[in-house]
Parts: structure tokens; C-alpha cells; sequence
């Protein structure tokens, strides 16, 4: 690696160069002169922004919540309190329980579980999907691209959340198949971002350099492409968390996705939808957990657009760009 040029030094004491070495990314040094690495440099921007880092804090919560707060009650959330219906909030039952006795704290956190399962899922199926689809159709072009761009379009205009209702009320509401028909009618919009970014990088150096050396096209395709589109497919790994906990919450709350005695938190605010005025809390408590675990993955999408993005002076200049 050369030495970066220009530097010139920021607030912080921190000295920014204005290119990298490798002439992509803003360069940063430290104190001792040194070139801050890519992901160095990507972590200084994350850190940086403090919507992020709030964002982070309370995605770790919610998974901490839902990963052990079934272990600070002793009520599972299908075990029925039938001399406690509709109690409110107290020292026995901290969210109070439902219409059949249920503990709305054990429910909570088990429906909040299973949310993050089915949407962690799905984004990183449809991620998965999206890259090798969009990237693959860039690559090998011709009647191949066409037909694939052909397939994306048509299934871009199909009423795809009738046929999601459909396709899981008939089948009983298995979270699993809701994972399998959110992740059938979810890759397209991304697949076609992928494939619109990846037409430039199929004309790299680095991509002729391994079709002169014989590498078959699917190896180009997963180690030379797909590899280059990581901070596009990181963000919309992130912000598809986001998408699909609101479809499935949507769903559940129609009666198409999630169904009893499985609990998610689509199901417990239709539960909790018919009685705002009388018992409140079987609304509130499933609510607030959506909104936040949707406002916590956006920040943290954000965040990450931010600190991935190579046109970004956040890291160099100690604060926003």
C-alpha cells in the first residue's frame, strides 16, 4: 500500500487524507499516521452516528426479551390462569393476561420471538435469493437476462399479498410456510436492484481477468460479484427486517399468518384490537413492541447505509456528512 496524499487533519485530531490507497474510499489516519482500514473506517461512521448506536441498543434488547424473558415468569404463554381473565397489569401477572387467562408477559415474548425468527428468515432467504438471481442475469445477459428481468416484472405487479392470505390461511397458518410464501413474492425488488448494480461490475477487470482463466460462470457470479454488492445486500438485509415484521404482523393480525396456538405479535394486537377501551393493556404492550423493533432496524439500516456509503466524509470529519 502507498501512502495516502493531501492529508489534512480534522476537529478531532484525526488526519483525513482525501483518497485511500486503493483510491475508493476518503482516507482516514490516526494519530501515528496510519491508514484506518475499510472496516475500520465503517465502524468509525456507524459509531458515529448516534440514531444508529440507539437503534442497535434496542434491537439488543428486544432480542435479549425475546430470547430469555419467558425465563423470568413462571407461565408459559399457552398456560391459562382461568381465576385471572382480563386482568390488568400487576405483581402476578406483569402485563396482565387475556380473554383466557393467558399471561400477556409470556406471550409478549414469545411472539415477539417468533416475529424475529420468521423476519430474520425471510430477509436473509430473499437477500440470498435476490443476489444470485440479479447478479446471475446481469452476468450471463442475453435471452437469460431478458427472461429473468421478464419474470421479476410480472411478479412485481401480482397482487402478491392476496396470494399470500390465501396460500396461508389454507395452509393453517404454519409460521413455515409463511417463511416460504414471503420469501417466494419478496426477492424481486431487490433482485432488480442487484441486477442493475451488477451490469457495471460484470465489466470489471477482475470479472474478464476470471472468464480468461476459464472460471465457469457460476463461480464468477458467487466470488466475484456477489462478494462486491455486500454493502447493498447488507442494507437491504437490515431494512427487509423491517418489511417483512410488518407483512407478518399485517397477516397474523388478518387471521392469514401466524394462528393459535402458535403466538406472534400480529395475533396478540388482533387479540388486543377488539378491546382498546376495556383492557387496553392487550393492545399496547404487542404494539410497543412493534414499533419498536421497526424504528430500532430502520435506524439501524440507516446507519449502516451511511457508513457504508464510499461517498461519505463521516468518519473523516468527526461528525455527519
Amino acid at each position: 500500500m502507498g501512502t495516502p496524499v493531501s492529508p489534512g487533519t480534522t476537529p478531532d485530531g484525526v488526519l483525513a487524507a482525501a483518497t485511500s490507497p486503493d483510491g475508493v474510499l476518503p482516507a482516514v489516519t490516526g494519530h501515528d499516521g496510519r491508514y484506518l482500514g475499510r472496516r475500520r473506517l465503517y465502524l468509525r461512521r456507524f459509531r458515529r452516528n448516534r440514531t444508529a448506536v440507539a437503534g442497535v441498543v434496542i434491537l439488543l434488547l428486544l432480542v435479549l426479551f425475546s430470547a430469555f424473558g419467558q425465563l423470568l415468569t413462571p407461565y408459559h404463554f399457552s398456560d391459562a390462569d382461568f381465576s385471572a381473565l382480563t386482568q390488568p397489569p400487576g405483581s402476578e401477572h406483569w402485563f396482565g393476561t387475556n380473554q383466557g387467562g393467558n399471561d400477556v408477559y409470556a406471550s409478549a415474548a414469545h411472539g415477539l420471538q417468533r416475529s424475529l425468527v420468521i423476519a430474520v428468515t425471510v430477509s436473509v432467504l430473499t437477500v440470498a435469493v435476490s443476489a444470485v438471481v440479479g447478479a446471475g442475469a446481469a452476468y450471463l445477459g442475453g435471452r437469460t437476462e431478458k427472461a429473468t428481468l421478464a419474470l421479476i416484472h410480472f411478479l412485481l405487479i401480482v397482487p402478491s399479498f392476496l396470494v399470500l392470505a390465501l396460500v396461508s390461511h389454507k395452509l393453517a397458518g404454519d409460521w413455515r410456510v409463511l417463511v416460504l410464501v414471503l420469501t417466494v413474492f419478496g426477492w424481486m425488488s431487490t433482485a432488480r436492484v442487484v441486477w442493475s448494480v451488477s451490469t457495471s461490475l460484470r465489466e470489471r477487470d477482475y470479472v474478464l481477468a476470471a472468464e480468461f482463466m476459464g472460471v465457469r460462470p457460476l463461480r464468477i457470479v458467487l466470488r466475484h460479484i456477489v462478494p462486491n454488492l455486500g454493502s447493498l445486500l447488507i442494507v437491504n438485509l437490515t431494512l427487509g427486517v423491517v418489511s417483512t415484521v410488518l407483512s407478518e404482523t399485517a397477516l397474523s393480525f388478518l387471521g392469514f399468518g401466524v394462528q393459535t396456538p402458535d403466538v406472534s405479535l400480529g395475533t396478540m394486537l388482533a387479540d388486543g384490537a377488539g378491546t382498546i377501551t376495556s383492557a387496553p393493556w392487550l393492545f399496547a404492550f404487542p404494539a410497543g413492541l412493534t414499533v419498536l423493533l421497526t424504528v430500532s432496524m430502520t435506524f439501524v439500516g440507516d446507519g449502516l447505509r451511511d457508513a457504508l456509503d464510499p461517498t461519505s466524509t463521516t468518519g473523516a470529519a468527526g461528525g455527519r456528512r
